[in-house]
Order: structure tokens, then C-alpha cells, then sequence
């Protein structure tokens, strides 16, 4: 019956700034991106990373997010890296600082990092 998770919404503050980071730091590739006349929604963004898919919104007056990393809801996404130490490398070359990690848990390696608005994302080695 469900197949898959088929994206994951974001609401930035700077939806400029987050579909750079977005696509010129992590690699994402833009699928579509359109306006939208449902306001408080302006515009809509939907990009591609392997067979994922990230909807970045662009919101009118979004208010700002409480940030407590252990509250309940949703945690933070997670990007599959090929090799830990040349991803850590490769963002920090960008200018993306490493919050947590890099760990070993086990065979696979662990680290935090956040995007431009401060939410964080997990990198996972496995």
C-alpha cells in the first residue's frame, strides 16, 4: 500500500539563500520550481538528491521556528554520504561547519551538520 517517503516540505526564511545551499553545497538538483497564488505560499521548489526529493516553500510572514533539538516532532533529515572524511572536507571548503560528529557507531560513521536557516541535517556512512 505505501511505497516510500515522496519528499520531505521545508520552510526557510531566505528561500534564496536555501536553494543555494541546498543546490550548490549538498548537490541537489532542481526539479521544478513554481509559483504558487495560495497565500500565505508564494513559491514552491521541489529538489532532486539520487531518489529523494526536498520541497522547499517559500511563506509569506513564516514565523520562526522554536529550535530545541529534543523536542517531539521531527528530528532532522539524513543524507547518505559515500566516505564521512571527504564530505566533512568537501563542507568545510564551502564554508559548513561540522555541529556534531564526526562518530563511529559501530561500522558506520555519524556527523551533524545544519542548512542555512539552522535546521539540522544528519550525515550517515553506513
Amino acid at each position: 500500500m505505501f511505497k516510500r517517503i515522496d519528499h520531505v516540505e521545508i520552510i526557510p526564511r531566505d528561500f534564496e539563500r536555501a536553494m543555494g545551499f541546498y543546490t550548490e553545497v549538498l548537490g541537489f538538483k532542481v526539479r521544478q520550481r513554481l509559483k504558487v497564488e495560495a497565500p500565505p505560499l508564494e513559491e514552491i521548489a521541489y529538489l532532486e538528491l539520487g531518489d529523494t526529493v526536498v520541497e522547499l516553500m517559500q511563506v509569506r510572514d513564516a514565523s520562526p521556528a522554536v529550535v530545541n533539538p529534543w523536542q517531539t516532532g521531527y528530528r532532522m533529515m539524513a543524507l547518505e554520504v559515500e566516505d564521512m572524511d571527504q564530505a566533512v572536507a568537501y563542507l568545510a571548503g564551502k564554508g559548513v561547519v561540522v555541529t556534531w560528529g564526526p562518530v563511529t557507531m559501530g561500522t558506520t560513521k555519524r556527523a551533524e551538520i545544519q542548512d542555512a536557516d539552522g535546521f539540522p541535517i544528519e550525515l550517515r556512512q553506513w
